[in-house]
């Protein structure tokens, strides 16, 4: 008995130490994280809000085709037959349970103007290069589409090499070229609305959107929803940013041709991260992103996503802050290091603290016995209702706003399959928001002490913020399938094999000959 009246007097002792006023101020900072991001995600809301606003008025006034462009008038011949060349260059690595729906989404889009797809693969062994093959030649008659094989990158990441090797091989009249990774689920119209936009306001130096992720139901798979909602918000602007998403890139192609701003050679020369490296560009050249309200893009997350591949993803987020290009760019990336680091287990913290109040007053009001003198004071269950109070408006904020881009999502893909909220596990999303905020910065350290990390099977080294040395022979294609962290693809497996058309792939092929009456033009 003694010794349990110890315990409980050390639990009532560190309960009244945690209403000492800096620990009074560690969690109500807690409390003002959680209204801040329930506040961003709230106007974030609003912006995707009055984009399904616009759709429905537009379909009010009789514009059936709202998904695709609110002004009917746009889709006058007159007006479809200046519309600019776009190149779309798809970067693969890999094939998995969701490749083969992506791409079809991106090659049958119902862009009106010319456009050519260029899948680039590391090499024939690759999975994606057989199911690309077959997909294509389904489509050969109605689609500008082709594979190319870039070989072994040398001097930067596999990735990089591939999109590079995709411009080179770009057609001379593309006057914007789109990079799109294969985890990319694009709606019929987004190649439209982001060539719309560039038309629109030439400034753009680069467009981009972002993933609304599509949790599985593994825990792995929650924390890297919870992971992207924070910078979910930076997308959610409706026009200017500072973010930048590599899964959707929107460029001018002279900016490639002329190696404008050296973006070309900043790639090419030591690049790790696509999206770092062309932020970090646009920053230092004071050059506009923006991203339109419509560049939500679902992203489902693998079925067999296990909290491993969750871990090595995250690696790679924390790893991308090692890379630079400029001297400011690196102080950028350590300023976001600590503030990321700081504001994770600024929000992690209280809730621990909230854990020992609850005990303490567990144990005080269900002791078999009395103090003469207790040290537990009452103060801790106020902080803790706080919190509560604080964590429930933001998890109502996160929901609202992922209620609105699924619905939003839905109008812009009408003929898809309609996505729904009943999926998501809110409980898993909290325990997701806990987990993943303790274990960034640990992920961050080990990234800055490593500068090394595990993409896809291949071994990068930075060297003073750029790809010094990379390392195939980590892994061997006889130790079986390989899978990547969020599509679960096989990166030395199986082939896979195109699914059946939908009714979208036969509105692409009519739309096709419709705007193509001959084959293509070189």
């Amino acid at each position: 008995m003694l010794s349990l009246q110890s315990l409980d007097y050390f639990l009532f002792s560190l309960s009244r130490i945690l209403c000492t006023p800096f620990a009074i101020f560690i969690q109500i900072q807690g409390c003002i994280i959680c209204l801040v991001l329930a506040l961003g995600w709230a106007l974030a809301a609003r912006v995707r809000n009055r984009e399904i606003k616009q759709m429905t008025d537009s379909m009010k006034n009789g514009n059936s085709l709202s998904f695709l462009c609110h002004d009917i008038n746009e889709f006058e011949h007159s007006n479809q037959v200046n519309l600019p060349r776009v190149t779309v260059i798809m970067p693969l690595k890999g094939f998995g349970e969701h490749n083969l729906h992506n791409w079809r989404t991106q090659i049958t889009s119902l862009y009106g103007g010319p456009i050519e797809f260029i899948f680039v693969v590391e090499s024939t062994e690759d999975p994606a290069y057989r199911a690309v093959s077959r997909l294509i030649s389904e489509f050969e008659d109605y689609v500008d589409a082709k594979i190319i094989v870039a070989g072994l990158s040398t001097s930067c990441s596999q990735k990089i090499h591939n999109q590079l090797v995709g411009v080179d091989q770009m057609h001379k009249d593309s006057k914007y070229v789109l990079f799109l990774d294969d985890d990319v689920r694009v709606h019929p119209g987004s190649i439209g609305a982001l060539t719309r936009e560039m038309e629109k306001r030439p400034e753009i130096f680069i467009q981009t959107g972002y993933p609304l992720d599509l949790p599985s139901g593994s825990l792995g798979s929650y924390c890297i929803y919870e992971y992207h909602m924070p910078c979910s918000m930076g997308f959610a602007t409706g026009g200017k940013t500072f973010f930048l998403w590599g899964g959707c890139m929107m460029m001018h192609a002279d900016d490639f041709r002329q190696d404008r701003y050296g973006l070309v050679s900043g790639l090419i020369n030591g690049g790790y991260s696509d999206d770092m490296t062309l932020a970090a560009i646009a920053g230092a050249h004071k050059r506009l992103i923006s991203s339109p309200p419509v560049a939500v893009f679902p992203h489902p997350l693998a079925s067999d996503l296990n909290f491993g591949r969750y871990w090595n993803y995250l690696r790679k987020q924390t790893f991308v802050l090692e890379s630079y290009i400029t001297n400011v760019n690196w102080l950028m990336n350590r300023a976001l290091f600590a503030f990321h680091s700081w504001a994770s287990w600024g929000f992690v913290t209280p809730y621990f603290m909230a854990l020992i109040h609850v005990a303490a007053a567990l144990r005080y009001y269900n002791m078999p016995y009395s103090f003469g003198e207790t040290p537990y004071t009452s103060g801790g269950l106020v902080l803790v209702t706080v919190l509560a109070i604080c964590t429930l408006v933001e998890l109502l904020s996160m929901w609202n706003l992922t209620r609105i881009e699924v619905q939003l999502c839905n109008m812009l893909s009408p003929e898809a399959p309609q996505l729904s909220l009943a999926s998501y596990n809110w409980c898993l999303v909290f325990i997701a928001m806990l987990v993943d905020n303790f274990l960034y910065p640990i992920s961050a350290v080990r990234s800055h002490f490593s500068q090394c990390i595990d993409w896809s099977g291949i071994l990068y080294h930075l060297k003073d913020g750029k790809v010094s040395k990379i390392d195939r022979t980590q892994r061997s294609k006889d130790m079986g399938p390989v899978f990547t962290d969020l599509g679960g693809k096989h990166l030395y497996g199986k082939k896979g094999l195109p699914a059946r058309g939908s009714f979208l792939s036969s509105l692409v092929k009519s739309f096709a000959q419709w705007h193509q009456p001959k084959k293509f033009d070189n």
